[in-house]
């Protein structure tokens, strides 16, 4: 047998599987093969999308169900034995996977992470392929998990989940690296998740690990949200049973169960009779897991902390999107330094986040406003001569046209994309909310008039409001699509469907601009949710130049007043909650909120004053590159400044276009280095080949279009070696090509559509070339073809 003639596919068949077999492997329950274990970047290109290339192990080693210990690159034998080795150690280090083969199918290279002395890096004949219980005594001595007592923990299985969902690779992390935690001893532990990577169905697998082996036998999950709880124990925790769970509620307490679920607010209270917790024993819990824990759980004066301190015997886990650290509150100074941490720019990064947009809006009032001298506010108050700027706007003062334009340019952007696009307004507080409210009412009165909850304010002090909350949420109710709220909404609600989020609140505090800007971050990509817009009035968006920001936009778009609000197609403070209101509200009146020194001089907190000219300043256009760094060039300066950094010249774009067997992988490549060629179509020509587009704006070569390249192709002398029904497929695909573009005659589904399938089915139509190798050459052939120079 020649092995250098053999495919990847054959080497792992006929050389690596048969290496593991004999070692040891289950092939079925402990070893997977070519495993995606990222969706792929979301690359958005004006209104459309495309997806970047997923990340891909030709095989995953498991010594449990979950429990992954080793990675595998496979190559053909044309190359070394050694080649891939250092992607393997990239993608090891993502999936935290502690050893790390390479094999052509001589031999393996194997990579010993958990060494730091001796050969780390070695070749081992196939023979000598280590067992899984070999591998698993490595990693156990290397992490100090050798004892009896610390294996039965952190081997524990899983929960077996009928449906067939497992844990992202993500999720396995952070559910070992907290489990091997617990068992060598470690009570604080603290996780940072990015909002909408699933920390609750994380915080399932480590409960139910944890209780099912015995270590863990009363468990108390904390939250501050009703919603919340009744959400995760019929969820993500249904699991357990109905009969072993309980929600804790009016303090009422009941000790015979073993997974409770509380709000803090429901076990404390300021009366000592109110602490409802102190009915438990100070033992009565061995875990306590506390959602959300950025809302101040290592405050000293907090509730969280309080009930923390009680059972301070117990394991306690935090979980947060938003750890805080400032010189008052540290989660780290409580929990610890975080046992695993998935960042919004990584869930961007592989695809299991949405990207987003950003519009920035400036008011020529913002920069300062005077009110001139004696100036009386509706409500016969003079108002105090000063400047007047973002930061009092709304708080301090308010300019009923400011409200009124940005309600217009809300309004604007939604009639130019999508008029039900669930909407979220974050306003200063409740009578900011109000207003805006009543300003996009009056902008929507269209759709107002036909539902009349089009657009509501979801506050604390509102029930209504409160009510049509669990309607803004469900994926499946078109109404409200306008939510204006002050603080209700930044943090613990699922709003699954929020495509836009408007910020005409200042934000001081980088925790809360991460969990406001977390309520857009969920895919519902068969929904049409792929990505969201962040419309900024107030420079918050000033944030993403923060180091503690850890996933830039894909756009930034300050418009002028000319401009509309829509983006150009391209591809791609005292930061505490309120604790007395639980919904996170602090509730204003609409009058004016005056209160009286000691002298009893009237003082006014808040002006309101109209027939005030305001307008959208101008501004320029800014981007955020695919390094995340500030780009201020065109598209096409952009575009051919990352197209002549991967390839210097013409001829090797063109090698690399013509020897690349999938143009779709290769344009998904391209588009995660910044080439958006669909951006490019709209901008340069839609008929264009996309070869030509990058030749084009690249390296200024003249562009030629699909129907001029097709037509090059029909006047050669190139489809007689053909029969007849043969050349009529070909022309056919040509036709197609001319039409669609090389994408629609790569796909092997081509066949099953007119007028390709009114010739025959699709084995019949690879017969007229022969097998099916010669009908894959056939298409190659007509690719190259296609991309000839020259009629």
């Amino acid at each position: 047998m020649n092995k250098k003639g053999l495919s990847e596919r054959d080497i792992c068949s006929k050389y690596i599987n048969p290496a593991i077999q004999k070692a040891g492997w289950n092939m079925r329950s402990q070893v997977r093969e070519e495993v995606s274990f990222t969706d792929g970047r979301i690359i958005v290109q004006g209104k459309l999308y495309t997806r970047g290339k997923r990340k891909r192990a030709d095989y995953i080693l498991f010594y449990k169900p979950n429990i992954p210990i080793a990675i595998i690159e496979a190559k053909d034998n044309k190359h070394k034995v050694g080649d891939g080795m250092q992607q393997a150690i990239e993608y090891s280090e993502i999936l935290q996977i502690p050893f790390v083969f390479t094999s052509n199918g001589d031999s393996f290279v194997f990579h010993d992470k958990t060494k730091t002395s001796g050969p780390v890096e070695q070749e081992i004949s196939l023979e000598d392929f280590p067992s899984p219980e070999h591998l698993w005594s490595l990693y156990s001595q290397k992490e100090g998990l050798d004892k009896p007592e610390i294996q039965q923990v952190i081997t524990q299985d899983y929960y077996l989940d009928d449906s067939g969902m497992s844990p992202r690779y993500y999720q396995q992390n952070a559910t070992n690296r907290t489990v091997e935690a617990i068992a060598k001893g470690q009570n604080r532990i603290l996780l940072v998740m990015a909002t909408g990577t699933g920390k609750t169905y994380t915080a399932f697998n480590i409960i139910w690990r944890l209780w099912k082996n015995g270590i863990k036998k009363r468990i108390l999950f904390l939250a501050d949200r009703n919603a919340l709880l009744t959400q995760t124990k019929n969820g993500d925790f249904s699991p357990f049973g109905n009969d072993i769970m309980h929600i804790i509620k009016n303090r009422k307490i009941d000790k015979s169960y073993q997974v409770y679920f509380a709000l803090y607010q429901g076990l404390t209270g300021n009366e000592e009779s109110k602490n409802a917790y102190k009915e438990f024993s100070r033992d009565f819990f061995d875990l306590v897991v506390i959602d959300e824990c950025h809302r101040g759980s290592a405050s000293e004066a907090s509730a969280w902390r309080e009930i923390l301190d009680y059972f301070n015997g117990a394991t306690q886990i935090g979980l947060t999107a938003t750890p805080k650290e400032t010189k008052d509150v540290s989660n780290m100074e409580y929990f610890g330094e975080p046992v695993y941490t998935y960042s919004l720019k990584q869930g961007i990064d592989d695809g299991f986040l949405a990207p987003y947009k950003v519009v920035r809006i400036s008011m020529n009032v913002d920069e300062g406003w005077r009110p001139t001298s004696g100036l009386i506010d509706k409500y016969g108050h003079e108002v105090e001569d000063r400047i007047y700027n973002l930061k009092d706007y709304d708080k301090h003062l308010v300019i009923d046209e400011r409200t009124i334009e940005v309600a217009k340019k809300i309004t604007e952007y939604l009639k130019a994309t999508d008029r039900f696009a669930k909407t979220i307004v974050f306003c200063t507080d409740i009578d900011h909310a109000n207003r805006m409210r009543q300003a996009l009412i009056n902008e929507n009165a269209d759709l107002v008039a036909k539902h009349w909850n089009y657009c509501v304010k979801i506050t604390g002090d509102d029930d209504i409001g409160k009510q049509e909350l669990d309607n803004f949420t469900d994926v499946e109710e078109r109404f409200p699509v306008i939510a204006t709220t002050s603080k209700m909404l930044t943090t613990g609600i699922d709003t699954k469907m929020v495509k836009f989020i408007v910020l005409e609140a200042n934000i001081g505090s980088m925790t809360e601009f991460k969990q406001i800007v977390g309520r857009g971050t969920r895919i519902r990509e068969a929904d049409g949710k792929v990505y969201f817009t962040i419309m900024d009035f107030r420079k918050a968006t000033n944030l993403f130049a923060d180091p503690d920001f850890d996933g830039d936009p894909v756009q930034i778009y300050e418009p002028d007043e000319s401009e509309t609000v829509v983006p150009p197609d391209v591809e791609e403070t005292d930061d505490n909650f309120p604790k007395d209101d639980i919904l996170g509200d602090f509730v204003q009146p609409i009058t004016p909120d005056i209160t009286f020194n000691d002298e009893e001089e009237e003082v006014v907190k808040k002006y309101y004053v109209n027939n005030i000219k305001v307008s959208v300043a101008n501004e320029r256009v800014q981007y955020y590159g695919k390094d995340g760094k500030l780009i201020t060039e065109t598209l096409k300066d952009y575009t051919k400044s990352n197209i002549t950094t991967e390839y210097k010249s013409i001829n090797d774009f063109t090698r690399k276009w013509k020897t690349t067997e999938s143009k779709e992988e290769l344009m998904a490549e391209l588009a995660e280095n910044g080439v958006l060629i669909e951006a490019l179509k709209e901008e340069i020509g839609s008929n264009m080949d996309p070869f030509d587009l990058i030749c084009h704006v690249a390296y200024d070569k003249p562009p030629l279009t699909r129907k001029e390249r097709a037509n090059n192709v029909r006047k050669r002398d190139y489809f007689t070696k053909y029969g007849d029904t043969a050349q009529r497929i070909l022309l056919s695909l040509l036709d197609k090509y001319e039409e669609e573009g090389i994408l629609s005659i790569e796909k092997g589904s081509v066949l099953h559509v007119q007028p390709l399938n009114q010739m025959g089915s699709p084995v019949e139509l690879v017969r007229a070339f022969g097998k099916n190798k010669d009908f894959e050459q056939a298409i190659k052939d007509l690719e190259d073809e296609i991309y000839k120079e020259g009629a």
